[in-house]
């Protein structure tokens, strides 16, 4: 469609928690908002569409609005245009951070940047995890996994005195998102 701009729309607290909600609904939800080419990828909350509107908080708020209408919880929704998130994944924000089984590389969208006054790289007192970089958008977090498990979950990492919302996506789901969003 022209004139428009394609999004992705990242959902937390979907599928997660005993809130299970398909994703032909979750389709559905966004197409009776009137949003174009919808599409979503894995069952994790990832929603693609596109819109002429940009009023991105507007937006944003008509879809939470609609998704805790229809779904009886509140959804928090981060927007991202497909160029974000591709200049995200560009920028290589994990470069130089070693792989192995032990290590989870997240991304957490958030719906604020990270307060001022906190100073990265932090790392968690008992070492599971660190965040070693964000950008206003989105934090970068580096999992140490205890006996092959997560023992936190990213998207509550920050200080208490983060008042935003986020929610994760490893690192290599991210990718194959962007990649997903940019199919025809």
């Amino acid at each position: 469609m022209t004139g428009t701009t394609t999004y992705i729309a990242f959902l937390r607290a979907v599928n997660v928690g005993g809130r299970t909600v398909k994703m032909e609904r979750l389709r559905a939800l966004f197409a009776e908002l009137g949003l174009g080419e919808v599409r979503s990828y894995i069952q994790s909350g990832n929603v693609f569409f596109s819109t002429a509107g940009t009023d991105r908080a507007a937006l944003t708020a008509r879809i939470e609005q609609h998704l805790e209408q229809a779904l009886g919880y509140a959804v928090p929704v981060l927007l991202r245009t497909v160029d974000e998130v591709a200049e995200l994944v560009g920028a290589d924000p994990f470069a130089g951070v070693e792989v192995t089984p032990e290590v989870r590389l997240c991304v957490l969208f958030l719906s604020e940047p990270l307060p001022a006054e906190l100073e990265l790289p932090i790392r968690s007192a008992k070492g599971d995890w660190e965040i070693i970089g964000a950008t206003p958008g989105a934090a970068f977090t580096v999992l140490h996994l205890r006996g092959g498990r997560m023992t936190t979950n990213p998207a509550t990492t920050f200080p208490k005195s983060y008042r935003g919302h986020a929610t994760s996506r490893f690192f290599h789901t991210t990718v194959k998102i962007l990649a997903a969003a940019r199919k025809p």
